[in-house]
């Protein structure tokens, strides 16, 4: 007896995630396609570009739009472009959902739901980190005032991070998806090529080992990206803006960058599924985060 499921016409589209940062906008993406692909930390605005990331299940494929935190308060260029990114996001897709950090609502989140003010799509009000939510009497009324400034579709309390109702939520999203043929072959996880997620994994690792020791200017350029056999073979430069950065990211007898070679080389391996040899090396680049045409030979676009 064939599936029912088979006969359904397939849904597809488009979802973008949006938020400010640190709300949990990655970790849900990982969480929602069971495997790590967009890069986290707990330092705000570790994400930097839009990410694609494409699930496949039954009849129905979700193209999630992972997106930079919104942001206030920076004025170098790119903090322009990561702003931009949302905004580019909410084009043209099919679905938002609208993340906040438990029953927090900043500024930013203001400036953001404006924005959404007219989305002519449906927008999902997903509230994270309930798992540490201390008050929880408080979340009935949080979603009944949020209710009122804005028409939501859906509201979904969720923890990324323990996964909780995160499957509930891919069932309510699915359900929005508009009916459309496929956009990626089953099996696409990303629009992204390997050299870009080596890139950012790289920058997870200094991102984590760095905490607020270093500030945001630091990026990672790939040189090198070659498989031969078992033995897939890395060189990545590391760009900061100032000596006492690059001295700071070395570490006593280059201690600290060995280690963030070590932690990387792991995720790599297990993203390639290959033995991977990573060279990392760090340079001096003044200026680059408020230069466009640096951004854009970084992928910052």
């Amino acid at each position: 007896m064939s599936d029912p499921r088979n006969e359904e016409a397939p849904r597809c589209g488009y979802v973008a995630i949006v938020g400010r940062p640190n709300v949990g906008k990655s970790t849900l993406l990982n969480h929602l396609l069971g495997i790590k692909l967009s890069i986290t930390s707990r330092k705000p605005q570790t994400t930097r570009s839009r990410l694609l990331g494409i699930k496949t299940v039954n009849n129905s494929q979700i193209v999630f739009v992972d997106t930079p935190g919104f942001h206030t308060g920076f004025k170098k260029a790119i903090n322009k472009q990561m702003n931009n990114a949302v905004a580019e996001a909410l084009q043209d897709v099919d679905l938002v959902v609208f993340m906040t950090d438990r029953l927090v609502l900043t500024e930013e989140d203001e400036l953001l739901l404006k924005k959404l003010s007219d989305p002519g799509v449906p927008v999902f009000l997903v509230i994270n980190k309930v798992d540490v939510l201390g008050e929880r009497d408080k979340l009935l009324p949080f979603i009944a005032m949020m209710s009122e400034r804005f028409r939501f579709s859906e509201v979904v309390p969720v923890s990324a991070l323990k996964n909780v109702n995160t499957d509930e939520l891919e069932q309510s999203i699915i359900k929005y998806l508009p009916e459309n043929p496929w956009l990626f072959p089953e099996d696409q996880l990303t629009d992204r090529n390997l050299r870009f997620l080596a890139a950012e994994f790289i920058r997870e690792k200094i991102t984590r080992q760095m905490g607020d020791e270093l500030p945001y200017e630091v990026a990672v350029e790939i040189e090198e990206f070659m498989t031969e056999g078992p033995l897939t073979t890395i060189s990545a430069l590391i760009l900061v803006e100032k000596n006492t950065q690059k001295q700071m990211i070395i570490g006593e007898k280059g201690s600290r960058l060995k280690l963030i070679g070590t932690e990387a080389r792991k995720d790599l391996e297990r993203l390639l599924d290959t033995r991977v040899m990573l060279n990392l090396w760090v340079k001096v680049k003044q200026g680059w985060s408020d230069d466009l045409r640096a951004l854009r030979s970084l992928g910052y676009e």
